[in-house]
């Protein structure tokens, strides 16, 4: 049996915002953005199509969804972002105005440093040991 995690869902305030964050500070491609009427949006955004799971963004509908935005995992990390290039993109994040909660530094797995995304979500920024040049 061969399976994979292919997409997952993001909640976020508006779908603009975060295609506006995720594709122009992030430098995710926007890979689907579908009108389904009455509102609602199919908005998929990934960090390249090389492989890894997509993110499929959820407008936040109602006041739980609303108080919902930004604790995707009660406060911990919530989503692990891969890179073969920390240094690259931890400059781009910085100049974007991306928030890191700490300096970058070194684990026995790799390069790794947390940041907050523009809706309060943390997540880690990694590079792993093996890819690391």
């Amino acid at each position: 049996m061969n399976r994979s995690l292919a997409s997952v869902a993001y909640l976020a305030p508006d779908y603009d915002q975060a295609v506006a964050f995720f594709c122009g500070v992030l430098g995710f491609e926007l890979v689907e953005d579908r009108d389904l009427g009455d509102g609602k949006r199919w908005v998929v955004v990934a960090p390249g199509r090389a492989r890894g799971a997509t993110l499929v963004i959820a407008k936040a509908a109602d006041a739980r969804q609303r108080a919902s935005v930004g604790e995707a995992a009660g406060g911990r990390v919530a989503y692990f972002l891969e890179t073969d290039d920390f240094s690259r993109d931890h400059a781009r994040f910085v100049a974007g105005g991306v928030k890191f909660l700490e300096a970058p530094r070194r684990e026995p797995y790799g390069t790794v440093a947390v940041f907050v995304d523009a809706f309060g979500v943390k997540w880690d920024l990694l590079q792993r040991a093996e890819s690391a040049t």
